[in-house]
């Protein structure tokens, strides 16, 4: 399989096109258009401008665009630089940046089903809870309090309350 570079080099000659025609039809800029056809895709930035200039040229010279892309993937996939995609800033990456990152993965619609089961676990847990219990309040059965004077030592006291009167 020729790479894609002879591709678009094959496709430009077969239409007898030179690389300043090229550049006027498809406005990619002359050194783009003799970087894609030699294969040196270290002059762009990021592999979006590669795919993007070869979709415009492999659809301008009416090549198989799709098989094109896909030979293209394969060649950026083995070049280091291309691997992965750049990242969109340069700051580091923080707990809260990677938790947004599995928060956007989530499945919301299975989440807030567990979440409902979860929450109705736990409610009928505290019902059962509830009724088993034992609900004897433990100060039922004291009396009233009764107050005792501390020991009289000087100055004033306060009066003893009465017994309340039994019945």
């Amino acid at each position: 399989m020729a790479s894609v570079s002879e591709q678009l080099r094959r496709g430009r000659e077969q239409q007898q096109l030179d690389v300043y025609q090229v550049a006027e039809i498809t406005k990619i800029k002359t050194d783009h258009v003799r970087a894609l056809e030699s294969g040196n895709f270290d002059v762009f930035s990021a592999p979006v401008y590669i795919r993007g200039f070869v979709r415009t040229y492999a659809t301008m010279l009416k090549l198989n665009v799709p098989q094109v892309l896909s030979d293209l993937d394969g060649e950026l996939g083995q070049s280091e630089k291309f691997r992965d995609p750049p990242p969109l800033t340069n700051a580091p990456r923080s707990p809260v940046d990677y938790l947004m990152l599995q928060l956007s993965r989530l499945n919301w619609r299975i989440a807030f089903g567990i979440g409902a089961v979860i929450v109705f676990l736990i409610l009928a847990a505290l019902v059962i809870r509830s009724k088993t219990s034992d609900s004897n309040d433990a100060l039922k059965d004291l009396g009233p309090g009764t107050y005792q004077a501390p020991p009289a030592k000087s100055g004033e006291t306060l009066p003893v309350p009465a017994a309340p009167a039994k019945r």
